[in-house]
């Protein structure tokens, strides 16, 4: 029987760059949210050696990387090591979500594949040894193995809740360009930012952006100036009927919008659809617990 996860896109509501380690890690701190996209995972069992194979509207750009060095083969050797698993089986990756875009892209696809092949090869491996795994694999995958709303720190592996959010609705745009993540990092000439003060929770949507809004993605700077279109599609999100606040994502160049409902930013990115850029867009719900 084959059995199906989603890595759900992961969002830096703020992301402030507080610090860097003797060994050229970035030390952050950031609020970590998943939006209703996300690209989708699915075990087919057979008693053939594991495979991977990459469809959907995004498996293009990924053709070549369905092989052994793949972020999801080998998240699936990680979990086997030390086990009676048997390395069998075929995944199918639909990738529904840009490549390179900010938004978790093959950090949550090997998080999925672990709590995949978990489930599918009945492993019950404790959640300690699960975010092990994931910290070998990635700063990003330990919280996109969680995948819950998230105060995340340090180089990633510092995971704490987030506090109480109110329901909301979210639009994400992505312009098409890359933008490389250590480029980023070598551009910003910023100093580095204080950690964020949080509440225990927000009982509005204006409450939560309010407070978000005297935060920032620090990466944000040296991106904007990388990649000028997203200063263009900050400015097209923040035009949006109902938009409380925009800002982009990671080190982008996916963006964000925040708003009251799922509904509103359905509508809102409808509305930004009808604008005939060439761009993904995708609107719907914050998600408070993954399903």
């Amino acid at each position: 029987m084959s059995l199906t996860e989603i890595a759900h896109a992961k969002i830096n509501l703020y992301l402030h760059v507080t610090g860097k380690r003797p060994d050229g890690y970035h030390l952050l701190d950031s609020l970590v949210v998943f939006a209703g996209a996300g690209d989708r995972l699915t075990y087919v069992p057979s008693g053939s050696s594991l495979t991977l194979e990459i469809t959907g509207p995004f498996g293009r750009k990924l053709a070549g990387e369905a092989t052994d060095d793949n972020l999801v083969m080998r998240a699936a050797r990680l979990l086997a090591e030390g086990t009676d698993a048997p390395l069998t089986g075929k995944i199918v990756l639909e990738k529904n979500l840009p490549v390179a875009s900010g938004i978790g892209g093959g950090s949550a696809d090997a998080a999925a594949t672990l709590r995949l092949l978990d489930r599918a090869w009945d492993l019950q491996t404790p959640m300690a040894r699960m975010l092990e795994i994931a910290e070998r694999l990635g700063a990003d995958v330990p919280v996109c193995l969680v995948q819950q709303p998230t105060r995340m720190r340090g180089i990633g592996e510092q995971l704490d809740p987030a506090p109480e959010l109110p329901a909301c609705g979210m639009v994400l745009v992505n312009c098409g360009e890359a933008v490389s993540t250590p480029a980023i990092f070598k551009a910003r000439n910023a100093a580095f930012s204080s950690e964020a003060l949080l509440p225990m929770g927000w009982p509005t949507v204006p409450a939560m952006t309010d407070d978000l809004a005297l935060m920032t993605n620090d990466l944000e700077p040296p991106a904007r100036t990388l990649c000028p279109t997203i200063s263009r599609v900050l400015d097209a999100i923040a035009d949006l009927p109902g938009c409380r606040l925009s800002r982009m994502s990671g080190s982008g160049a996916t963006c964000f919008g925040l708003f009251d409902s799922a509904a509103d930013a359905e509508q809102a990115a409808d509305q930004l659809r009808q604008q005939g850029d060439a761009w993904w867009i995708w609107g719907g719900e914050v998600l408070r617990r993954t399903v």
